[in-house]
């Protein structure tokens, strides 16, 4: 079986859209694609099935709740904590580069991560 699993014109990212619009998600195996799947788009998920790998898919889960929890209660917007998130951060700063999941280190997540930054960035 070869990962990820891209599944196009999927029902759930619409379902899944109460708290921000999602066009893609990925729910290890699958990337989960609200239309048709572009390169960005299937780059930005697969390095979440990256992510998720590492933390060995559970704990992926609970971070990334605990770190959007964390940001919605510091911002007080849930659109700016979802942008907030390590793995969100890292995800859409390399979505564009070809060449990251072939160079992408275990664990680059982390590099994202300031919990004192209530943008999430780092100076």
């Amino acid at each position: 079986m070869k990962i990820p699993i891209v599944v196009e014109d999927s029902l759930i990212p619409r379902a899944l859209s109460w708290v921000i619009k999602i066009w893609g998600i990925t729910l290890w195996p699958f990337i989960l694609i609200r239309g048709k799947a572009d390169a960005m788009t299937v780059q930005h998920e697969t390095i979440h099935i990256r992510q998720q790998a590492e933390l060995l898919v559970v704990p992926f889960y609970v971070l990334y709740i605990g770190f959007w929890l964390y940001r919605w209660w510091q911002l007080g917007d849930k659109r700016a904590a979802y942008f907030a998130i390590p793995f969100e951060r890292e995800a859409y700063s390399n979505h564009d580069d070809p060449a990251y999941l072939a160079l992408r280190k275990p664990f680059a997540w982390r590099h994202y991560v300031d919990l004192q930054s209530p943008t999430g960035r780092t100076t």
